[in-house]
């Protein structure tokens, strides 16, 4: 997870450069609705969003449709996966990209994460934990008793 984000986040910054979070791309905008509130946290979504979040959902999720085996103890690795992921990307995104560094690593630069707590966006303080939790659900899950 940590080498797919590490090169994800180089293949971003060569698509968006220093126009984070697509706005120097040639793609669609929803600026405001009340599920960007809720889901990307006031961010808009953009063509480039839609597919690039469909893509690496389908990666993380791969194997399953691969085996054709989907169970409650997979799914929860899966998700929590795509959690960690999307947070490591994302500040590998800053720390990586020579227009930003990890000292433009801010609300005044980063303007496109709305909203801040502890020096990092609130997603980070949110997806952690519930990864975390996820990761240990499915530990502790008998993986038998998954797949009815």
């Amino acid at each position: 997870m940590l080498a797919l984000a590490f090169l994800f986040a180089n293949v971003e910054i060569q698509i968006e450069g220093t126009g984070g979070w697509a706005a120097n791309l040639p793609t669609w905008r929803i600026e405001h609705h009340w599920l960007l509130d809720m889901f990307l946290g006031g961010r808009a979504m953009t063509g480039y969003h839609a597919w690039v979040f469909s893509f690496i959902f389908l990666v993380f999720h791969f194997p399953m449709i691969v085996g054709w085996r989907f169970t409650l103890r997979d799914e929860c690795h899966a998700i929590a996966c795509l959690m960690m992921f999307w947070i490591v990307e994302d500040f590998l995104w800053f720390v990586v990209n020579p227009a930003f560094g990890i000292g433009r690593f801010t609300p005044f630069d980063a303007t496109w994460h709305k909203h801040w707590l502890w020096h990092a966006p609130v997603e980070y303080w949110v997806f952690l934990p519930i990864a975390v939790l996820l990761f240990n659900f499915a530990s502790r899950v008998q993986p038998s008793a998954l797949n009815d």
